[in-house]
């Protein structure tokens, strides 16, 4: 493979082949193997940039952008380190604070957006085609341009329309929308997803943290998870609805991949060639490039001549020439290889979860596991499996979340975190689905149980006597489950019949409820400690003994003796 591939694509009466020839290398040695599709909701524009789909519903308006691509010699081998020294082909080069704002842009998103998987590769890759780099790195300390990168007017001839949505306040123009800054947003799209990267309490898009971190939530809009083929081709296309464009990017994007490095800023190198075929200017008339300048004035005194070069000598010609074949001789072509498909995602599966019950307040013991697999029946890394709790409950994840969102390993599995039962009882589901696709969910279904004791005893020893008219002691019983003390478990208080098969007793002591009723069952829940301390006992009816019988959620019994006196004559 050549060092170089030539200097830069030209536009000119050949150049649409040799431009579709270098595209299609690049994206054979270079860029991922997806087909292009089209962002969520949008169509990509057919042929080239030069096209006019609407714009509305692209980031940068579907300006014009620069569609310089990279020499085809890489900076480093691939999976080596990104972070290389101050060294290897000035192309890779990236201005230290626009190279700063791409990293910073990664590491807020993965806070906020993990499942996203926004890499700075991404920024780096889309800054080059959009701005070169914010001009090779001319910014001041704080990020920002030293002077205003603006697109041409979007006014129909020859790009999209769009009139103009912010007064002028970000382009100057209050006639049509201009792209604006390193990112080249828009006014309409900055006005919704503007950014403050730098904490400086503005959102100003020509400053590249700002417009960095804007550029990296726009990427991520929705479900999409960047690791995925599919879902970075939906997100580049969103930016900018052109197939070029998309080529472009996902070419500087595996350039940088490969291997950068840190340069001062001001230092970066210019793009040349844009999809208008005009050179960068100044930023006030087009896409927004490297500034122009005139060239210097030769230094006074005489030039240096110029050495004349030797001759190369001319090279020995072949002992034998080779055979071009006679008239008629037929030459077997080189037959084209097959592509190989892609694996693509066909399928998410339960991957061996188990009964998911529960007690209420304690964590479920099963985790749920999933696993994907490919079009070829194979476990799939890589994938984004949303887990998500539904029904009447109040279970939920780890940090109460009702849904997480994980990436399969290299088995091709994802467990979701620990699931814990709230204190409301009874069934409820939970789906795991593959984030952003229409595949089949997996359902899960589990089960809380209410809090249980085996065990319930009273307390205290003392016999339990009242006058007629007047209030047994308190009553105190302890609840255990194998041993431990049974916290917030219900019991179930009853005066009952001294029958074989005793009933609720409507004569006798009783409760009273909120209203003062009198009433002869009624339900408690234990302490923290499996205590319970029953309310007021009344002693009524006549003189003799009666049974109170409390029970457990779980099925322990005690009953308990209650002695109705007559009163003194």
């Amino acid at each position: 493979m050549a060092a170089q591939f030539g200097r830069r694509l030209r536009r000119g009466a050949t150049t649409a082949a040799v431009a579709a020839a270098a595209v299609a290398a690049l994206s054979a040695s270079q860029a991922p193997g997806s087909p292009l599709v089209a962002s969520d909701g949008d169509q990509p524009a057919t042929g080239t940039a030069g096209s006019t789909p609407s714009g509305d519903g692209a980031a940068s308006g579907n300006s014009p952008y620069f569609t310089d691509l990279p020499p085809l010699n890489t900076p480093n081998k691939p999976g080596t380190s990104v972070n290389l020294p101050v060294t290897g082909s000035a192309e890779s080069g990236i201005p230290a604070s626009i190279l700063a704002a791409y990293k910073k842009a990664q590491q807020t998103v993965a806070g906020t957006d993990a499942a996203c998987r926004l890499p700075w590769q991404l920024l780096a890759a889309i800054g080059k085609v959009e701005s070169g780099q914010a001009r090779g790195g001319r910014v001041d300390a704080q990020g920002t341009t030293l002077s205003p990168i603006l697109g041409p007017a979007l006014n129909g001839q020859g790009f999209a329309l769009i009139k103009d949505t912010d007064n002028g306040a970000y382009d100057g123009d209050s006639t049509h929308d201009r792209a604006v800054g390193p990112m080249q947003f828009i006014p309409s799209t900055w006005a919704t997803w503007g950014q403050d990267g730098n904490a400086d309490g503005r959102r100003d898009p020509n400053n590249i943290y700002d417009a960095a971190l804007a550029a990296g939530r726009y990427l991520c809009a929705g479900s999409r998870d960047l690791a995925l083929a599919a879902d970075l081709d939906r997100a580049v296309l969103s930016y900018n609805h052109s197939d070029e464009y998309l080529r472009t990017v996902r070419t500087w994007f595996e350039y940088y991949n490969r291997g950068t490095h840190e340069v001062p800023d001001g230092t970066g190198v210019l793009p040349v060639e844009s999809s208008t075929g005009t050179h960068p200017g100044t930023g006030s008339g087009t896409h927004g490039g490297g500034p122009s300048s005139s060239p210097s004035p030769s230094p006074s005194g005489s030039p240096s001549p110029t050495p004349t070069p030797k001759p190369e000598p001319p090279s020995k010609p072949s002992p034998t020439p080779s055979d071009p074949g006679g008239p008629g001789t037929p030459t077997t072509p080189t037959p084209t290889p097959e592509p190989t498909p892609s694996p693509a995602l066909a399928a998410v599966q339960n991957a061996g979860t188990g009964e998911l019950s529960a007690t209420a307040g304690d964590a479920f013991a099963e985790r749920i596991k999933v696993l994907a697999k490919s079009n070829f029946g194979k476990p799939l890394a890589k994938v984004s499996v949303t887990f998500t709790v539904v029904g009447d409950t109040d279970a939920a994840f780890d940090g109460g979340k009702k849904s997480v969102t994980a990436a399969t390993g290299t088995d091709g599995t994802v467990t979701a975190p620990v699931l814990k039962a709230g204190e409301k009882t009874g069934a409820f589901t939970v789906r795991a689905t593959a984030t952003g696709t229409s595949l089949p969910a997996v359902t899960y279904t589990a089960a809380v149980t209410a809090r249980q004791a085996d065990a319930i005893v009273r307390t205290g020893t003392a016999e339990l006597t009242a006058v007629a008219g007047q209030t047994f002691a308190d009553v105190t019983v302890r609840a255990t489950y194998k041993g431990a003390a049974a916290d917030r478990v219900a019991v179930t208080a009853t005066m009952i019949t001294d029958d074989e098969k005793p009933v609720e007793n409507d004569k006798g002591p009783y409760f009273t409820n909120d209203d003062g009723d009198p009433v002869r069952t009624f339900a408690f829940t234990t302490d923290a400690d499996g205590t319970l301390t029953l309310p007021k006992i009344y002693a009524d009816g006549a003189a003799g003994t009666y049974k109170l019988r409390l029970t457990t959620e779980g099925g322990a019994t005690v009953v308990i003796e209650l002695t109705v006196q007559a009163p003194a004559a």
